[in-house]
């Protein structure tokens, strides 16, 4: 890869609120994969704040999010032998756009690159039945797709947000073809996030969040 190759977005939402006790980050618990802090994708051509408010609502649910600030960013490469998906794409079944498609990869997707040949990679996609004790592998995609939709190279961006309206202590929201289990948890003492995501609380210590929450 050269200099100029293509850099993926990501976006992280650090979204709090304020109590009586303190103050409180939005996390949900994926069902298969930890804790986790609401984060997505940058489209193509879309600006990184509003990714950010985008990514935040179809994964919580809620409207009305407002950004508090703008956090900074930080290089988030893949694992070593990985690479990431730039743009949605089809795998395919040889290094042949004319051979069979059944597959498609979305953007933001972390794949392990296997061999190139020509313009196409083969790579594959793997999930495991839990985290943090994998048993086994559950799902898992190999195929062929073209090189120029791959990258080693991301950036994620990180927002302080905060929700304008009331919300549940609890509640539920069917993403990504999983239900995730929204909830409130005391920022001066959070549950075990998955890792990296464990770092991204840190972040916070950036804002002011006494004068960002009046």
């Amino acid at each position: 890869m050269t200099s100029a190759t293509p850099t993926l977005e990501k976006v992280t939402a650090l979204i709090t609120r304020k109590t009586d006790s303190g103050y409180e980050l939005l996390l949900f618990e994926h069902p298969t994969s930890g804790i986790q802090i609401p984060a997505g994708t940058v489209e193509p051509g879309e600006k990184a704040e509003h990714a950010v408010l985008r990514e935040a609502a179809e994964e919580t649910g809620l409207g009305d999010l407002i950004i508090l600030a703008d956090l900074g960013s930080q290089d988030e490469p893949p694992p070593a032998g990985h690479l990431m998906v730039l743009i949605p794409t089809p795998v395919y079944a040889r290094p042949d756009p004319n051979s069979f498609d059944w597959a498609r990869f979305r953007s933001g997707t972390t794949v392990r690159f296997i061999r190139r040949e020509g313009k196409f990679c083969q790579v594959t996609y793997e999930e495991t039945d839990r985290w943090p004790d994998p048993q086994y592998t559950t799902y898992q995609i190999t195929g062929w797709v073209p090189t120029k939709v791959l990258t080693p190279q991301c950036m994620r961006h990180f927002f302080h947000i905060t929700h304008a309206g009331e919300t549940r202590e609890r509640w539920t929201v069917k993403a990504d073809n999983h239900i995730f289990k929204f909830f409130w948890a005391p920022l001066a003492n959070l549950p075990a996030i998955v890792s990296p995501q464990d770092t991204w609380p840190e972040w916070l210590k950036k804002a002011n969040l006494e004068q960002a929450h009046r």
